[in-house]
């Protein structure tokens, strides 16, 4: 589907802001880079401000994640039959997709935003703080974990920490950490999240 001038602008100027860094990118080059004449005026017609383009960026991808959280709910429950340690090799690798997908808007984050602190605490409230939310329920609502008495939230946030971290540290370092690729990293995540139940090793070989 061909993307109108807005979403064009605003995707490129992400990707531009990721590269290059907000403050070190300019107008003229959005401009030309979403296919409009640079420097005449384009991004105006839609836009106040360059900041206001990232201001749009952020926002929507609140509103994609805010989808994807709704639906993922419905689409769980066709995996409930499936063995435990395959539900969490599922959850894994959609926590690393995840990232993968917000990388330009994370890459903006650590670099850019802090200073824009408003758009900092929408990115929290607005991405960060329901994955985690929507991770601790699926997690708690899994049949193994019932009667289970946890602190549901803070085992989603170690656990959940540990894919955004592996994601971040082979972002930064162009590499999987210590060799370790994504595979084996979903593995021995999957066998560390078993344990929860009392799950031995050698069970989710």
């Amino acid at each position: 589907m061909q993307r109108s001038t807005r979403e064009r602008i605003v995707a490129e100027a992400l990707r531009l802001f990721a590269e290059r860094g907000y403050a070190a990118t300019s107008v003229a080059e959005i401009e030309a880079a979403a296919g409009l004449s640079p420097g005449a005026g384009g991004l105006y017609r839609h836009f106040r401000s360059k900041e206001e383009v990232l201001a749009a960026a952020v926002r929507e991808h609140i509103a994609r994640t805010a989808e994807q959280i709704a639906t993922t709910f419905e689409q769980s429950a066709g995996i409930q039959d499936q063995p435990l340690v395959d539900r969490l090799r599922v959850a894994a690798s959609a926590g690393l997709a995840k990232m993968r997908e917000e990388a330009d808007l994370i890459r903006v984050l650590f670099r850019d935003l802090d200073k824009f602190p408003n758009l900092v605490a929408e990115m929290r409230e607005g991405i960060a703080n329901p994955l985690y939310d929507l991770f601790g329920k699926w997690l708690s609502g899994q049949p193994e974990m019932a009667g289970i008495d946890e602190d549901w939230d803070a085992v989603a946030l170690s656990l959940g920490g540990a894919i955004v971290n592996y994601w971040l540290a082979q972002d930064a370092l162009y590499a999987a950490p210590n060799r370790i690729d994504e595979e084996r990293f979903i593995n021995g995540w999957s066998r560390l999240a078993m344990g929860l139940v009392g799950t031995t090793a050698e069970a989710v070989q």
